[in-house]
C-alpha cells in the first residue's frame, strides 16, 4: 500500500471518528473492527462528500449479514444499512439469488454478490412503495451501504411486531393491513417478501400501522422458489396472529393474496 493511499484511508477514518456522535468507546471499537473495513470507510466518505451523511450514530441492530445504524443528513434523521463485506458469508443469500434473473450476470464472488444485493434491496423497496406498501423510504445506495429514511422517534426506531403488546382490536387492524400489503406486493409489485414474519415488520405506534422491512431477499414472481417463499410467509403470518383468535387459515390468506 502506497504512502499516499495510506494517508487517504487515515483521512477517511479520521472523518468517520468526527462523524460519530453517540456510542460507547468499547462498542465502537468492536463495531468498527467488524463493519468499517477500508471499502466501507470509502463509501461513508463518499456519502459525506455528497452531503447525504452528516453524522453517524449508534448501531440500531446487528444481523447475520448487515449492521443498521442511526445517522443524520443535513436536514433529517436517516438509517444506514451496511452489509459487511469482509466478515459476512452469503450462504444465506444464495437461496434467493439462484434463479433470480437480476443476478444472472453477477459473478458469484462475495463482494459482487453483496453489492448487487444492496442494489436489489433498494429496488425492492422502491417497487413495494410504488405498490402502496409502507416501507422505509429508500434514499440511495453507495456500494455496500443502503441509505433509508429513519423510522422512529428520538433516535429510537419503531418496535418490531414481535415486541409490541397488542389488544385484540389492534391485532385485527394490523393483520388486515398486512393482508392488504401482501396482496399489493404480489399483485402490483410482482414481488414476494421472502422472509415475512413478526421479526421483519415494524409497528408505527402513532397509528398502529405495520411497516415491511428487510426486503433484500424479496424475489420476483418468476423466481423458481417464489411460491415456496410466499407459502412460508403466509404460514408465518397466520401462525403469529392465531394467538389473537384470528381464524384465517394459511389457505384463506393464500387465496386472498393470489386473487
Amino acid at each position: 500500500m502506497s504512502k499516499e493511499y495510506s494517508k487517504k484511508i487515515k483521512s477517511i477514518d479520521d472523518k468517520l471518528e468526527k462523524m460519530r456522535i453517540k456510542r460507547k468507546d468499547s462498542d465502537y471499537t468492536k463495531v468498527k473492527e467488524d463493519v468499517f473495513d477500508t471499502p466501507t470507510l470509502i463509501s461513508l466518505y463518499n456519502l459525506s462528500n455528497k452531503d447525504i451523511l452528516y453524522a453517524l450514530g449508534g448501531a440500531i441492530s446487528t444481523g447475520k449479514e448487515a449492521n443498521i445504524f442511526f445517522a443524520e443528513s443535513s436536514d433529517k434523521p436517516i438509517t444506514l444499512k451496511i452489509y459487511r463485506i469482509t466478515t459476512s458469508t452469503f450462504r444465506a443469500m444464495e437461496e434467493y439469488i439462484l434463479g433470480d434473473p437480476r443476478f444472472k450476470n453477477i459473478r458469484h464472488e462475495k463482494r459482487d454478490i453483496i453489492l448487487a444485493w444492496t442494489r436489489k434491496e433498494y429496488r425492492n423497496l422502491i417497487r413495494a412503495q410504488n405498490a402502496g406498501i409502507r416501507v422505509p423510504s429508500p434514499i440511495t445506495t453507495e456500494k455496500n451501504i443502503l441509505v433509508m429514511d429513519f423510522l422512529g422517534e428520538n433516535e429510537i426506531s419503531y418496535p418490531l411486531l414481535k415486541e409490541v403488546k397488542l389488544d385484540t382490536e389492534q391485532a385485527h387492524q394490523i393483520y388486515e393491513t398486512i393482508k392488504s400489503y401482501m396482496r399489493k406486493l404480489y399483485k402490483h409489485g410482482n414481488l414476494v417478501h421472502g422472509d415475512l414474519s413478526e421479526y421483519n415488520i415494524m409497528i408505527d405506534p402513532n397509528n398502529i400501522e405495520p411497516i415491511f422491512i428487510d426486503m433484500g431477499q424479496s424475489v420476483t414472481l418468476d423466481h423458481p422458489k417464489a411460491e415456496y417463499f410466499l407459502n412460508r410467509d403466509i404460514k408465518n403470518i397466520t401462525r403469529f396472529f392465531k394467538r389473537f383468535k384470528i381464524s384465517d387459515s394459511p389457505e384463506d390468506l393464500s387465496a386472498f393474496v393470489r386473487n
